[in-house]
């Protein structure tokens, strides 16, 4: 039978709780819910007032949970939990359709491996929408981790205890020099590049983090004569003579006009994978989706190889 205690409790509550323990203070407990402060307090004090415990008290300016708090918080992590699969489970039969996929990625992955895994998904469930947005890798795991997108494919590394993180496939680097300008020799290393112009991607890309980090690996210190956002923007400059690039082997295939490929020595590699929330609750839509990248990814490396 169900205590009285507990029948009067409600998921706004316990969710405003849970908010205030995992952020450690009121205020922005209530900034994130869209509450005003004395708010957030009223819906603590009605839980306390209807479990007949203290939940929350303050150590410093950290609002931490007593011990009953500390026993609340993972029943009411577990509940909200369902709820939220309950909630992403009902929502496709609410719509008629397989529900709705929002992927966050960089430029390149966009432009060269989604468009075919897109294609395939939309040609297997007619009812599934799927929303791409282009980013930095620091853009993409702020929406993950806040929820506003279901899964990033981007650039590892990757950090965070909240993050489900799988590695899908490997890129490798390419030098690209002009067919007209440049000649250079057989084996590229980091110090013949740093003797040349390199145009490279914006300082805190993370693309443009693994090349200073390939570089300084070797001791050498490169500051690049043009930095770019674009992919595209490097491969122009780089086809117009004004530089050297090093660009993802995906974004050059095995030939472009205008332009050598080469591979760098050692060899310059990024890994590309997916990153989801731990506690996100897949929905067939979702699930489907990560199984048709991972499915892609073999095919897509091959086509990549020399």
């Amino acid at each position: 039978m169900t205590s009285s205690r507990v029948r009067g409790i409600n998921f706004d509550q316990l969710r405003t709780f849970t908010e205030v323990i995992e952020r450690a203070s009121f205020s922005a407990a209530g900034d994130h819910l869209g509450l005003s402060q004395p708010a957030v307090s009223q819906q603590i004090r009605l839980l306390e007032r209807r479990l007949g415990v203290r939940l929350i008290e303050r150590v410093g300016r950290k609002a931490r949970p007593t011990s009953a708090g500390a026993i609340l918080l993972s029943y009411a992590r577990m509940i909200l939990d369902a709820m939220a699969s309950v909630e992403t489970e009902m929502a496709p039969y609410a719509k008629g359709t397989m529900g709705r996929v929002r992927i966050g990625t960089g430029a390149t992955a966009s432009i060269y491996f989604l468009p075919n895994v897109l294609r395939t998904l939309r040609r297997r469930f007619d009812g599934l929408e799927i929303f791409v947005t282009t980013g930095t890798v620091g853009d993409v795991l702020r929406q993950v981790e806040d929820n506003t997108l279901d899964l990033g494919l981007v650039t590892l590394p990757v950090s965070g205890r909240m993050f489900d993180v799988s590695s899908l496939f490997e890129d490798e680097f390419m030098v690209l020099s002009s067919t007209d300008e440049t000649t250079l020799p057989r084996v590229v290393t980091a110090e013949v590049l740093s003797r040349l112009a390199i145009v490279s991607y914006e300082p805190g890309a993370q693309m443009r983090r693994i090349i200073d980090d390939w570089f300084s690996a070797a001791g050498c210190a490169v500051k690049p004569t043009m930095e770019l956002g674009s992919v595209e923007a490097i491969k122009e400059v780089v086809r117009a003579g004004l530089g050297i690039g090093l660009v993802p082997r995906m974004a050059v295939g095995q030939k472009s006009p205008g332009l050598r490929i080469q591979s760098a020595t050692p060899r310059l590699v990024r890994q590309v994978g997916i990153v989801v929330r731990r506690d996100k609750p897949l929905h067939r839509g979702l699930r489907e989706t990560i199984s048709a990248l991972r499915q892609a990814a073999p095919r897509f490396v091959k086509t990549l190889r020399p």
